[in-house]
């Protein structure tokens, strides 16, 4: 028998999380992303709230409470601002999440309590400016010394890794070459503070403005052995299960992005008047509603089956990046309609709608281009 109700306490976390969204970050959205300002107060609020290590166990830190109430969070952060659901998004699954699956004990009782309580953050240092869907073409290294890693190269593009909280990169590097000839990837945890790893703030960011993200730097520095996350060249394929996690997140903020915007719409479309009526009673007003509002429910079930299906622990692979390319999709349909109910009024920033569809655009670019997403379920379904 199917079960479509969410549990008491994830309707409960629903309606906490909306009520702090509209209160907390609501009033200051737009304050933040003109100044692009990372806001350290609202993220140590978010912390206090549990917002970060919901997956993660109590051991640990975490509050145990499971992918598909953490999908709700960042659904509902994004609802209101995109800029701090990716905040709380990758603070867990990029940062988070693999020291969670893939860490050893003493990387886990060293790092995860203050990540989960919000003390730090951390990042996952991936994309290069010359690795970006290929992901392989990393070529920042890490050479092995005696009991020391020295990591050179540069990061680009990675959220939370430059603000006062930022405590840790898992940084992806070249550790040797493979009997196959190709390369050999690690992922190395690299604390900041660390000697000869700079970082600095990227801006006039289109998107996520109040969110931080940084270019990284990596000149000779040197880590222990220990700091390698897992066994040495298990880099490649954490950083695959870490993007199917991540891609759940982006279509969170995808999904609560398009919620949030057709909201908006819908209640502009109730109190704006033409010809002496409102123009939800247009049909060409109200079909598109209809629409919008048919597609975010389409796309709130394939999100929520793909995070039972991980909650579960089964395979999601092709089911993330079918939820990923979907919500994210959606939400341009849904903003673009959104931008064009409010027809001049659309395009002003006090509105709130253009604010929207600026953040709509790296959903089809994060954690795996649009186009990465259809390889990846192509090749699910055996083309």
């Amino acid at each position: 028998m199917l079960n479509f109700d969410l549990e008491q306490d994830q309707l409960i976390l629903r309606n906490t999380i909306r009520d702090f969204a509209e209160k907390e970050i609501a009033p200051k959205a737009e304050e933040l992303d003109e100044k692009e300002e990372f806001s350290v107060e609202i993220t140590k609020k978010m912390a206090e709230l549990g917002l970060f290590g919901m997956f993660v166990s109590e051991e640990y830190g975490g509050s145990g409470a499971g992918y598909i109430s953490y999908i709700i969070a960042v659904e509902e952060l994004a609802r209101v601002d995109g800029s701090h659901a990716a905040t709380v998004a990758a603070g867990n699954s990029l940062g988070i999440g693999p020291i969670y699956y893939f860490g050893s004990e003493k990387q886990k009782k060293e790092w995860l309590p203050m990540l989960c309580s919000g003390e730090k953050l951390a990042s996952f240092g991936l994309t290069e400016p010359d690795a970006g869907s290929d992901a392989g073409a990393t070529k920042t290294t890490a050479r092995q010394t005696n009991d020391e890693w020295i990591i050179n190269g540069s990061k680009i593009f990675i959220t939370n890794a430059a603000c006062e909280l930022s405590g840790v990169t898992i940084v992806q590097a070249v550790t040797g070459k493979l009997q196959n000839g190709k390369k050999e990837l690690s992922c190395i945890l690299v604390p900041h503070g660390t000697p000869g790893f700079t970082q600095r703030p990227m801006k006039k960011k289109m998107m996520w403005r109040a969110s931080n993200t940084a270019e990284l730097y990596f000149d000779d520095c040197a880590v222990p052995l220990d700091n390698t996350l897992g066994k040495r060249g298990d880099g490649f394929s954490q950083m695959l299960s870490t993007l199917d996690g991540g891609r759940l997140s982006i279509a969170a903020m995808g999904l609560g992005g398009a919620q949030g915007a057709f909201e908006l719409a819908l209640k502009y479309s109730k109190e704006r008047h033409q010809f002496g009526v409102p123009i939800n009673t247009f049909q060409t007003i109200s079909f598109r509603l209809a629409d919008m509002a048919t597609e975010i429910e389409a796309a709130r079930n394939l999100l929520y089956k793909a995070c039972w299906l991980k909650q579960n622990k089964r395979a999601y692979s092709k089911e993330a990046a079918m939820a990923k390319l979907y919500c994210s999709e959606v939400m341009r349909r849904v903003t673009h309609g959104a931008v064009q109910i409010l027809g001049g009024y659309g395009l002003m920033k006090e509105y709130g709608a253009e604010r929207f569809y600026r953040d709509q655009r790296l959903l089809e670019i994060g954690e795996g281009t649009s186009e990465v997403q259809r390889i990846v379920i192509s090749r699910h379904i055996g083309c």
